[in-house]
């Protein structure tokens, strides 16, 4: 570990192993804050809907990002955090209760009552904790304790959100970075860094629900309060648009995914037929309608909302995300009207597309939603987390004051963003051009036998 680390100057390499691409980013941390100097990302081989499938394949991709990240960068890390994927994890409540026998609440209490906590949970041999993460506090019965050191009383509660992984896949994961030539510092749920990179402080007060769609997978977090509270993850993503778009259209996977990339700009061009390379053939292209490619794009789209639906409904938490859903990722970028069909989905639900939080250095990659989980990896090695929690290597993790500072302050950026995207969804209202299909489900009848089909598909 490198020295800097103690004079509060060192770097970070957040890596974010996803089924589709492999990205690492290396941050600057210093006195000024955060700030990304480094940027690398590599076709992932070796994984399937977030679990890895061929150590050497994955170690290869991890290391091909990597190098490109450092070189970048200039610079070596002296942190490497990384993701596990939400496919790998499983979550469990426990509870932990200590007396306070000086009378005052310190860390010391919250430590012994979160291990404590970690130590009632129920998990399985072949699990692995990852993250403890206290939800609630209550000090002498008294419920609603937001942060209770500092505090008098006699006895101390805390209520956890316990994460856990498969104990093999994690093996596997850090066998894959050690042969790409990286030692792990701290293993980082993909779903909370997603959540530290773009959520604000009022949306979790109010409670909140981020989904992460992804490449292949989508990533579900509800955040109540003080701490994540449940976590799940969803095997569907962009790549099904991909090889839906391949089978339709008799095209090869690259210029399916070309054309799911271009999606949107192929919309507001208004598009009406293509000319795409034939599925085995050398040279050889054909004609296919664009109203093809909006209803296999859609189609998918439906589906994988309905999933989030039933998903976020089972959950029991649905009724109480007083800020709505925040949606990130890859996914989120494909349809500009994305935002309009999660929230009449979701009974009108508010809605908000979100980004990474603006911070220094590279600033361009806060513009892409696909970046959410790994700026949330160097966020979380620069301290940005949970204000307690019990980290992957069994370490107590606490939020100072400086950090909540940071919080607060992107807070009216994303103020900002909802009356941005609430301007732009009224100015497009007249202009957007949609096919039948699309048009239906913003019709209220056809809401409603969308819901139907819901009901009747779970």
């Amino acid at each position: 570990m490198n020295s800097s680390l103690n004079d509060n100057n060192y770097y970070i390499l957040g890596l974010d192993v996803g089924s589709i691409n492999t990205t690492a980013v290396v941050a600057k941390v210093d006195e000024s804050g955060v700030s990304i100097c480094g940027v690398g990302k590599n076709p992932t081989s070796g994984l399937k809907k977030g679990v890895i499938t061929n150590i050497e394949k994955a170690a290869s991709s991890i290391k091909n990002a990597t190098k490109e990240a450092i070189r970048s960068a200039g610079k070596n890390p002296d942190k490497i955090i990384v993701s596990i994927a939400g496919a790998y994890t499983h979550s469990v409540k426990s509870q932990g209760i200590v007396s306070v026998l000086s009378g005052e609440i310190t860390i010391g209490e919250i430590k012994r009552a979160m291990q404590l906590a970690q130590d009632n949970a129920v998990v399985g041999k072949d699990r692995a904790i990852l993250h403890v993460l206290p939800y609630s506090f209550k000090v002498d019965g008294q419920d609603h304790i937001e942060d209770p050191i500092g505090m008098c009383g006699s006895r101390l509660e805390v209520f956890t959100h316990v994460v856990t992984a498969d104990e093999n896949s994690v093996r596997n994961l850090i066998k894959a970075t050690k042969l790409a030539g990286l030692e792990i510092d701290n293993m980082v749920l993909s779903g909370y860094a997603s959540a530290i990179s773009t959520l604000t402080k009022e949306e979790k007060e109010l409670g909140v629900g981020l989904i992460d769609m992804g490449g292949a997978t989508c990533d579900i977090v509800i955040h109540l309060g003080n701490s994540i509270i449940y976590n799940e993850s969803l095997p569907v993503g962009s790549s099904n648009i991909t090889m839906d778009l391949s089978k339709a259209l008799n095209t090869p996977l690259a210029n399916a995914e070309e054309l799911k990339t271009n999606y949107s700009k192929l919309l507001e061009e208004d598009t009406k037929e293509l000319r795409i390379p034939t599925m085995g053939e050398n040279s050889s292209t054909h004609t296919a309608s664009m109203d093809i490619v909006i209803k296999v794009v859609y189609a998918r789209i439906e589906e994988t909302i309905l999933l989030l639906y039933k998903q976020l409904e089972s959950s029991g938490y649905l009724n109480k995300l007083g800020a709505g859903l925040v949606v990130t990722g890859g996914l989120a970028k494909i349809d500009n009207d994305i935002r309009n069909i999660i929230s009449m989905a979701f009974g009108n639900i508010p809605v908000r597309l979100a980004k990474p939080k603006e911070i220094g250095g590279l600033y361009e990659i806060c513009n892409d939603s696909e970046y959410s989980c790994v700026i949330g990896l160097c966020l979380y090695g620069a301290g940005h987390f949970t204000r307690y929690e019990i980290d992957s290597n069994g370490h107590l993790k606490y939020l100072d004051n400086k950090k909540i500072d940071f919080e607060n302050s992107i807070s009216q950026n994303n103020q900002q963003e909802y009356k941005n995207e609430d301007s732009e969804i009224k100015d497009n209202e007249t202009s957007v051009k949609l096919t039948q299909t699309l048009r239906d489900v913003n019709d209220i009848s056809a809401f409603k036998k969308f819901i139907n089909r819901l009901k009747q598909i779970f």
